[in-house]
């Protein structure tokens, strides 16, 4: 045989042997991430999974003692934003949670639209007037007609608080710091928003809807100081039909407690309970959210609001909740603070989209 076709040969052959080997490998690399994969294996779960549980448990562990407790690749793994202010952002576990709390205590959220900014301030483009057109002759004078335009600002706010912990808790093994933490934060994130979309005003605080800045039309409620059912009709009524197709109601827990006892002339009440299970009650056909920051009946209150929230407010989140361990301020009394805080802005898109009912006679 030729030397050349003999070396060919040889060669086709070892070529042959490697790609079994490397097929055979495959297989075992594809068998063994198989059984990571499968739920209550060794390192079980996706690759995700995994990962947010290695940032859970590091974050756990910097909670209880701090940076010299983590080498160089889990202090890494912390840093998951650049504009932390020097603290570390929650893992993203934490951030769910605690959004799930926010929406427990502050129901704007859950009904506004809700965005992201990487900016100080929000700037909206909107429409201020219309085009006026009119019927003409067929050679008559066509009369000059533009739109005008104007721009909504919403400047990003921040909330920050911080909170004392015994280092012997934090010591303490059986103590799930994460979660106690995710929803103390929730519960006091959503409780300063709560009232700052609601009724907030700047320049420290989202703007509110309910505020005077908050620019929104009202209707009387038939009453001096209580509410109508004729004047939940009105106001609803009021809205421009796009947005009352896309309303919801909302008021405080003593106004849902007084409004579910109201009455049509043939005895009927005007609330209904809800469709489905887990869903809002419904008044005149639309869901009703509870707000604790509404005020209740009263003269010359506004206890109700009713509208398209989706079109009439804006919710932008700058930063997730960030946190900072300070283990010295309080070394000698045994403790750690940890400083929390969190940008996000509000304001009213829409002024039309939304309307008050005001305790007052037509």
């Amino acid at each position: 045989m030729d030397p050349i076709q003999s070396l060919k040969a040889a060669l086709d052959g070892h070529a042959a042997k490697v790609e079994t080997i490397f097929g055979q490998i495959q297989e075992q690399v594809d068998a063994i991430e198989t059984r990571l994969n499968r739920p209550g294996q060794h390192g079980g779960g996706s690759s995700a999974d995994r990962a947010a549980a290695e940032q859970r448990r590091v974050f756990n562990a910097w909670l209880k003692y701090g940076d010299k407790a983590l080498k160089g690749e889990e202090i890494h793994a912390l840093k998951l934003a650049d504009d932390a202010g020097g603290g570390y952002l929650a893992p993203s576990d934490f951030q769910v949670e605690l959004l799930r709390n926010i929406v427990q205590f502050s129901p704007v959220r859950q009904a506004a639209r809700v965005g992201r900014t990487g900016m100080t301030e929000v700037k909206i483009p909107r429409r201020t007037g219309t085009m006026t057109g009119q019927w003409v002759g067929e050679t008559e004078d066509r009369t000059a007609s533009e739109p005008s335009y104007g721009q909504l600002t919403i400047p990003i706010q921040e909330m920050a608080w911080y909170c004392d912990i015994s280092n012997a808790m934090l010591e303490d093994v059986a103590f799930d710091m994460l979660a106690e933490l995710s929803f103390d934060a929730g519960e006091e994130a959503g409780r300063l928003e709560g009232e700052a979309f609601i009724n907030g005003a700047h320049p420290k605080r989202p703007g509110g809807f309910m505020s005077t800045a908050g620019g929104l039309s009202s209707t009387p409620s038939g009453h001096a100081t209580q509410i109508t059912g004729d004047g939940l009709i009105d106001v609803f009524y009021a809205l421009k039909p796009y947005y009352r197709n896309r309303s919801a109601w909302m008021m405080s827990g003593t106004t849902l407690a007084m409004v579910r006892k109201l009455k049509s002339g043939d005895g009927a009440y005007l609330w209904q309970p809800a469709l489905a299970a887990g869903q809002p009650e419904i008044l005149l056909g639309r869901p009703v959210f509870e707000a604790v920051d509404m005020p209740d009946q009263g003269a010359g209150t506004y206890p109700i609001a009713v509208g398209d929230f989706n079109s009439g407010y804006r919710v932008y989140d700058r930063l997730d909740m960030s946190v900072l361990r300070d283990p010295y301020t309080l070394a000698t009394k045994g403790q750690t603070r940890f400083h929390f805080r969190r940008r996000v802005g509000g304001g009213v898109a829409r002024s039309e989209a939304i309307r008050k009912l005001q305790c007052a006679v037509s």
